[in-house]
């Protein structure tokens, strides 16, 4: 069972929130992939050179930057969890949020760059799985 779970205007509403969160993520992980393909072609060349002198001052700051960014992403991912929903893929946006109808849990779906909540999957199935959400579904109420 879900530790939290969320109507359809509950999730819907935050929305706002969790896309700014997910862009930051997003944004954050950019600064360290593209920080970690610097450092490994650098090694790489390197390597080939059987050695060289390297500037130590910009790749200090460097490695600052992408500590930085790597704590902002996992800053970010953390407050979502906090909030109860689940980060599925961040490379393309993908939040679910657990909902109760009729006693079972499902997820609720939503992907980056969609204007509203508008599919759903069983907790089994994943983004493939997605099914367009029904009255159902909109209209299940919070159990306490």
């Amino acid at each position: 069972m879900a530790d939290r779970t969320f109507t359809l205007d509950e999730a819907q509403s935050l929305l706002p929130v969790l896309e700014s969160l997910l862009r930051t993520a997003i944004n954050a992980k950019k600064v360290v992939d593209e920080a970690d393909a610097e450092q490994q072609a650098l090694q790489h060349r390197v390597f080939l050179n059987g050695g060289m002198f390297l500037e130590i001052v910009p790749l200090a700051r460097r490695k600052a930057e992408r500590a930085k960014a790597e704590q902002r992403a996992k800053d970010a991912l953390a407050e979502i969890d906090s909030i109860g929903v689940q980060v599925k893929d961040l490379n393309i946006g993908l939040l679910d949020f657990p909902c109760e109808v009729e006693g079972q849990i499902i997820l609720l779906c939503w992907k980056l760059g969609e204007k509203a909540i508008t599919h759903w999957h069983g907790v089994q199935e994943g983004f493939a799985g997605r099914k367009p959400i029904d009255q159902r579904i909109a209209k299940a109420k919070k159990v306490n």
